[in-house]
């Protein structure tokens, strides 16, 4: 590449007076566009949408981490379920490391809720109202008339609508549909904690995608400053392929091109959302958007040049001309991602809605009881990870003992660990030897959910 790299020393958004560049992309079109679009309108229907959406009238999906309740699918889960989510939250690790190893930030471009609403939302209110870039340069340099302030004030009010209704969904995931409807429907005062975390999530949206924008992929994500260590030169990235392209030069018609193909249009540059160019090669502020194949492949059409000459590709792919190949880094990060997978899958599966454990108390061996008889002191734990309150029964498959709940009947609440002691009793004359095998029992209702082989311990005859 033919161009200083004084690029390296400052961001593209930030001028030499530390003062904010806004950034004006020029509106987009292409095959990658629209494909990216249709990704988006369903990942915004999904995102509106689940809420809504109930199994056996519980949320599909809820993460209420106030209370620490969640359900995920349909199945319920909380704090006793916290080893699950270390092991789901390190497999996500390593995705995104595998991931992002193989195809660079893929995930950036076509499935980050930052670029859906930003690009897909917001931008295109953005040209509908105030026009393409040019348009908008221009509208932001002229004085405030009536004209200038009816497409602000209507932006900028359709801008926090947008955000209201990003806030609601958002406390919807966490507090469920119902009670969000309950939230709107009362007076603030009624819910002011709801109320105020509606219009604390509004307006933080609204600040984000209205006047923050890419700022968020480029100072607060950590994604993109993650890419120095996670990719390597057979990473798939959208790459400017500088071998085809160099040395740049202006495009003339019907003269026999003996340059590179790149026609120094800048297009690619007008197009980025974060304003890069990306012929500097890969730069922490590239999302991977795509927009800059669509723009290139465009003028390649129009000057009889071949697309491709910004694309999906890895470096070492353009400078050896070769395709992409599997490391074996990736073949690493592949056993073991598929490794953690088939340990939280079968943990999931096994997983049952009953968890129930029973075990002698410690330090205990029998108890000298009235009328003749000898006890032994048992603690049981229940871990409840169903929607409803469980009660539960205890039985033993020896007629002659007598089970003794200590304190209240056993009922385990909804998502939650409960666990309490019990006493099983046998007479003195009934014991034949000093350890009497057992199954004790555990009914919810009429269903045996747990059969549990111990022992009864009593003294020497």
């Amino acid at each position: 590449m033919n161009e200083p790299e004084d690029f390296r020393d400052h961001i593209s958004t930030v001028n030499e007076a530390g003062k904010r560049v806004w950034i004006y992309p020029k509106q987009q079109k292409g095959k990658f566009y629209t494909a990216r679009t249709i990704v988006s309108w369903f990942l915004l229907l999904f995102l509106f949408g689940t809420p809504f959406i109930k199994i056996s009238g519980h949320p599909l999906l809820m993460l209420n981490v106030i209370e620490r309740r969640f359900i995920i699918f349909g199945l319920a889960f909380g704090p006793q379920d916290f080893y699950l989510f270390v092991l789901a939250t390190i497999t996500i690790v390593i995705f995104v490391v595998l991931f992002t190893a193989i195809y660079g930030r893929i995930f950036c471009g076509w499935i980050c809720p930052q670029t859906v609403f930003l690009e897909m939302v917001y931008r295109k209110i953005e040209y509908w109202i105030e026009g393409d870039s040019a348009n908008q340069r221009a509208l932001d340099k002229a004085p405030m008339d009536s004209k200038k302030f009816f497409k602000k004030t209507s932006k900028h009010l359709i801008f926090y609508g947008i955000a209201f209704l990003i806030g609601n969904t958002l406390i919807a995931y966490i507090v469920g549909i119902d009670k969000l409807f309950d939230i709107v429907s009362h007076s603030p005062s009624q819910n002011l904690s709801g109320f105020i975390s509606v219009i604390v999530f509004s307006i933080l949206f609204y600040i984000i995608f209205a006047k923050f924008r890419e700022q968020a992929c480029i100072i607060v994500c950590p994604y993109g400053r993650l890419q120095g260590v996670l990719l390597d030169p057979n990473s798939v990235v959208v790459a400017y392929d500088y071998v085809r392209g160099e040395p740049r030069g202006k495009f003339v018609k019907e003269e026999k091109r003996e340059i590179g193909d790149c026609i120094n249009c800048s297009l690619c540059v007008a197009v980025c959302p974060t304003g890069i160019d990306i012929r500097n090669g890969t730069q922490l502020e590239c999302v991977n958007c795509t927009s800059c194949i669509d723009a290139c492949d465009s003028i390649m059409e129009k000057v009889s040049l071949p697309k491709g000459l910004i694309r999906y590709a890895s470096m070492k792919g353009i400078k050896d001309k070769i395709k992409f190949k599997i490391t074996p880094r990736i073949i690493a990060y592949s056993s073991i991602l598929l490794i953690l997978l088939s340990v939280l899958i079968t943990m999931l599966f096994i997983r049952s809605d009953l968890d129930v454990n029973i075990l002698r108390a410690p330090g205990k061996v029998y108890q000298e009881q009235p009328e003749n008889k000898i006890s032994n002191l048992y603690n049981i734990q229940v871990v409840n990870n169903t929607f409803e309150n469980m009660p539960l029964n205890i039985k033993v498959n020896n007629s002659d003992a007598e089970i003794k709940i200590i304190g209240k009947d056993i009922v385990i609440p909804l998502q939650s660990v409960g666990d309490t002691e019990f006493l099983i009793i046998l007479p003195k004359d009934k014991i034949k030897t000093a350890l009497i095998p057992l199954d004790i029992q555990v009914f919810a209702g009429e269903k045996l959910i747990k059969e549990i082989k111990t022992s009864f311990l009593a003294p020497n005859k």
